[in-house]
């Protein structure tokens, strides 16, 4: 099973270059999505999601074309956007079983067990007699994977997802994640490197409509060992350096003193320590450097 994009590009009207000849492939597993505000993150899932067509290029699930069979690719796809409306005086049971019988779910018996199964998956069951418009903000996100799974989707995309949810909230709708992420492709595009980190097994940078880089977060990690520093020199200081040297992020310590972190291949300062990589030090690298 494959999703594959092959030169990918759309311009809106206003000239905004959203997509700039994207291409690559995702196999099952999660791919975690990165980039800054504006990047064309969420361009890039409605676009996969068929809600808009590109300028160019084509998307492939295994052989088929989906631009020219959205319908037949829609009915392996599971899509949650950034936002999502709900019935306000429905309870959670009876609007699943309400998209499922839009989802052609006919028989009454086999709805009520696949509503029961989702519920279960994305522990919502507790909660299944009580209005969604009572949900709390992460249990709303839950909502739209227990509706999204209804189908039994192969491709599953997920557009924000963790924004805005308080840490206990967050935790829990990412181990619903880490549950169907295993055996479905899942596109997962998010603002927080930690959620890469703890989630995916491959990751994509995009920026100003371009496909940075593809790679392991585990690989992207092993690539910058002994190359990460910090130190309390200023940039100025820094900016003397005789060797290349590239300020990644900033931080204040116990002392309240401003420290650096900086990508080096050999030591600059002899004040410079190293640290061990993180994802995010990747990250700025990569947008820095692209």
């Amino acid at each position: 099973m494959i999703l594959s994009l092959q030169n990918v590009s759309k311009t809106y009207s206003n000239g905004v270059k959203a997509m700039d000849q994207i291409s690559f492939d995702l196999s099952p597993g999660m791919l975690g999505l990165l980039g800054p505000n504006g990047a064309g993150k969420s361009s890039l899932m409605r676009t996969i999601a068929t809600l808009q067509l590109p300028d160019s290029g084509k998307l492939y699930f295994n052989d088929l074309d989906i631009f020219s069979n959205k319908t037949a690719f829609r009915k392996h796809l599971g899509y949650l956007p950034q936002e999502f409306g709900v019935y306000p005086k429905e309870t959670a049971y009876g609007l699943l079983n309400y998209f499922a019988l839009l989802k052609g779910i006919s028989s009454k018996k086999d709805r009520n067990k696949m509503v029961d199964s989702v519920l279960e998956l994305t522990n919502l069951q507790e909660v299944r007699k009580k209005r969604v418009s009572t949900f709390s903000g992460g249990m709303k996100q839950r909502f739209g994977i227990a509706q999204l799974l209804l189908n039994q989707p192969k491709v599953i995309i997920v557009d924000e997802p963790t924004a805005g949810l308080d840490p206990a909230e967050r935790t829990r709708f990412l181990n619903v994640l880490r549950n169907i992420g295993s055996k479905n492709i899942v596109l997962f595009s998010t603002h927080l490197v930690e959620d890469v980190k703890e989630l995916c097994k491959d990751m994509a940078i995009i920026n100003k409509g371009k496909l940075i880089t593809q790679v392991a977060p585990s690989r992207a990690t092993e690539i910058l060992k002994g190359k990460i520093w910090e130190t309390e020199l200023t940039e100025k200081e820094l900016s003397e350096s005789s060797l290349p040297l590239l300020t990644l992020s900033k931080k204040y310590n116990e002392a309240n003193q401003e420290v650096s972190r900086i990508y080096a291949e050999r030591c600059p300062f002899e004040s410079c320590r190293l640290v061990s990589p993180k994802l995010e030090d990747f990250y700025f690298l990569t947008l820095k450097s692209g």
